[in-house]
């Protein structure tokens, strides 16, 4: 311990000593620092003089010739000057000496200013209080070494046990339907419990005064559903209220639309009798109650049920297929191929499944609804503010060459003719001659544009038209009725089949025949069918040579748009007149149409056939999307003409009958009437003359014989 005391009592006489050192040092800087300054004082004062007075004498030898009033003013002001200087410099060493009489208080440093103590005594008084107080150090000096810690991981705050979680509460929107029995439902009530409201009755019948207001209704909540994308029972709500009255004018809307098709005679609904609603309500979640008291019947099990292959061989068969099952087994019989019964099976299969199949519903595809052949370059949108309102397309101008093939077998060859009618229908002015056509040409060639609105109802009103001409056809088998034509069926193949003409005839025992399958025009037919068609001319021929007579196929195809069945009608003539028979055929064709035509008057296919194309003269020279009448002399051709007027071609078979009326002396009211046929023709005594007439010649018979 005492040496402990002795070492602090060095060290503090140690300190005492620098400072001391270090006082005398500060004292004598100061003291050589302000000698200093008065001496650089004195030199900046001497050098400003020598300054001053060197330039008073430079002004003075410069102007001392014109210039001594100016001088003189130079000379009091700078002898100004100098009272100033002068003035300033007894200022500064006036405050040179306060500063050394309070040097203590111009020192940077605080502690520095303060008055020297007397040195002596504070070690005097610093070694009395060492030896009767001990020293202590500080709390920080003693406190443990932060290596001494160990190290502790803070405590995690205990968690809370979490409130128990509620349910949330079921809450039945204002717009909900039946919102009093959903809330009953929610407060515990049960089914039967439930007050069910009467039937839904309302106050208006389908058809009245304000059905017209009401279908404005329905249309408008289609309209904003379609174009803002949102789900139509939602705007239904909105608008309606409730999905009850909504289904109400659905049905509504239905009704009207079967009074429209059926006409006046239609007996139908007069109130909404609630179907729709009905079948909405198992998606809604609301079904039938059942009756849970009756015991569940007992199935006997273990009982495998066969299954039919019947049912997975043919699952969709149409009139074409059927045929062809039927061309091939009628072929493979005629071979006496090994594979008959194979054929004959699968043809019987085949015809069961068809005839097993219900009306099924015509859907049109998207080509159909808009009357484009695919997805490609055929039609571009309007950008126009109207065109996008109204949704209107207009035919693209700049389309591939594959486009163009596909817009010219969806139109037949009508494309251009079919956009210049359109065009000018809208033209008021439209004057039929060449100068105007030349004129307006630009204007007449501009595509007409369309909506897609115009463009579907334009294909479903076309569906719609063939359909009606297939069911009133009376050329045509129905299938969906198991109805034969309404023609009397004399010679039946697999592909055609032969009729008798409608009366009155313009020579006794004419033939007519036909394709099974509605065709527009003979060209249509594949080579399975004109085999068939050459088949029946040739035996024809045979029998109306052995009758002393000559024979005149001829086809009138001059109005396609109307969808005809296709038929070829055989005319006997007296044998004489066969020669002559062409020239009056040609002289009728020269003379029938427009007098400046774009094709040939007369197309040649019985000189075309000897000259090497034989029996492909006629489908060689013709395009089977033109309009056309053609007349056979021989079995590979004839004369035929392409008609470009149609309002000017002779209705029907006009034009045929005449020029054979002509050449047979005719009565003209003979010529000129043109009969339908009918179911009693069938058993008619024309008819049966003619099987008999006919049964030597039949073809048709070895097909039926060998099966």
């Amino acid at each position: 311990m005492d040496g402990l005391d002795e070492f602090e009592k060095q060290l503090a006489a140690e300190k005492a000593e620098r400072e001391r050192d270090k006082r005398r040092k500060h004292r004598k800087h100061r003291h050589h620092h302000h000698h200093q300054r008065e001496r650089s004082a004195e030199r900046d004062g001497d050098g400003r003089r020598r300054r001053h007075h060197g330039s008073h004498d430079r002004d003075d030898q410069d102007d001392e010739d014109g210039h001594r009033s100016k001088r003189s003013r130079h000379s009091r002001h700078v002898e100004g000057r100098h009272n100033r200087e002068d003035s300033r410099q007894e200022r500064r060493e006036h405050r040179d000496r306060d500063s050394e009489k309070h040097s203590h208080l111009k020192t940077s440093d605080v502690k520095e200013d303060l008055p020297l103590p007397n040195e002596e005594l504070a070690a005097e008084d610093y070694e009395k209080s060492a030896r009767s107080e001990p020293l202590v150090r500080d709390s920080w000096m003693t406190a443990p070494s932060a290596l001494d810690v160990d190290y502790t991981q803070k405590g995690t705050k205990p968690s809370k046990p979490s409130p128990p979680r509620q349910d949330p509460k079921r809450e039945i929107h204002e717009r909900e339907i039946n919102a009093a029995q959903l809330q009953a439902l929610n407060e515990g009530k049960s089914l039967d419990k439930l007050d069910v409201p009467a039937q839904h009755e309302v106050d208006y019948t389908f058809g009245d005064g304000g059905s017209q207001w009401r279908m404005t209704k329905l249309n408008a909540v289609y309209r904003v559903a379609e174009e803002t994308g949102r789900p139509i029972e939602e705007i239904a709500v909105e608008r309606y209220g409730s999905l009850r009255d909504f289904d109400d004018a659905r049905e509504e809307k239905i009704e009207l639309d079967r009074r429209r098709v059926y006409g006046d005679g239609y007996v139908g609904k007069e109130k909404p009798s609630g179907e729709l609603f009905q079948e909405r309500k198992p998606d809604m979640g609301v079904h039938e109650k059942r009756d849970t008291s009756k015991e569940p019947t007992e199935l006997d099990q273990g009982v495998v049920i066969p299954d039919d292959p019947s049912d997975h061989t043919m699952t969709q068969v149409d009139q074409t297929t059927l045929n062809r099952l039927r061309a091939q087994m009628i072929k493979a019989k005629l071979k006496k191929a090994p594979d008959v019964a194979k054929l004959e099976a699968e043809y019987n299969q085949a015809a069961a499944a068809f005839k097993a199949q219900g009306p099924e519903a015509v859907v049109l595809n998207v080509m159909e609804n808009r009357m484009l052949a695919g997805t490609r370059a055929e039609a571009k949108a309007v950008n126009t503010k109207r065109g996008r309102e109204r949704g209107l397309v207009e035919e693209n101008d700049e389309m591939t060459i594959e486009d163009m093939v596909r817009e010219e077998r969806r139109t037949r060859g009508q494309g251009d003719g079919l956009r210049l009618a359109e065009r000018i229908s809208k033209d008021a002015k439209f004057d039929n001659d060449l100068e105007y056509m030349d004129e307006n040409a630009e204007k007449l060639a501009k595509r007409v544009q369309k909506s897609e609105l115009n463009l579907k109802n334009a294909a479903v009103n076309e569906f719609q038209k063939v359909n009606r001409i297939l069911d009133n056809c009376p050329l045509c088998h129905h299938e969906d009725r198991n109805q034969p034509p309404v023609a009397p069926l004399v010679s039946l193949a697999t592909r055609v089949f032969l009729t008798l003409p409608t009366e009155p005839e313009l020579s006794e025992g004419g033939a007519v025949i036909v394709p099974v399958q509605h065709r527009t025009n003979l060209l249509e037919c594949d080579d399975d069918e004109w085999e068939e068609i050459r088949n029946f001319m040739k035996c024809l021929t045979r029998m109306y040579h052995e009758q002393g007579r000559e024979v005149v196929f001829y086809e009138n195809a001059a109005n396609p748009r109307r969808h005809p069945h296709a038929a070829m009608q055989a005319v006997p003539i007296p044998y004489e007149l066969g020669d002559t028979a062409p020239a009056f055929f040609r002289e009728a064709m020269l003379s029938a149409d427009e007098e400046w035509a774009q094709h040939r008057k007369v197309i040649d296919t019985g000189a075309r056939a000897r000259e090497g194309l034989g029996k492909l003269a006629f489908r060689r020279s013709i395009t089977r999307e033109m309009p056309y009448f053609h007349v056979w002399f021989s079995l590979d051709g004839g004369l035929g003409h392409v008609v470009e007027d149609e309002g000017r071609w002779p209705r029907g078979d006009l034009f045929a009958r005449e020029v054979l009326g002509g050449m047979l002396d005719a009565e003209p009211h003979v010529v000129k009437k043109q009969g339908r046929w009918h179911r009693s023709d069938a058993t008619s005594a024309r008819a049966e003359g003619f099987k008999r007439r006919w049964r030597k010649f039949d073809w048709t018979r070895v097909l039926t014989d060998q099966s």
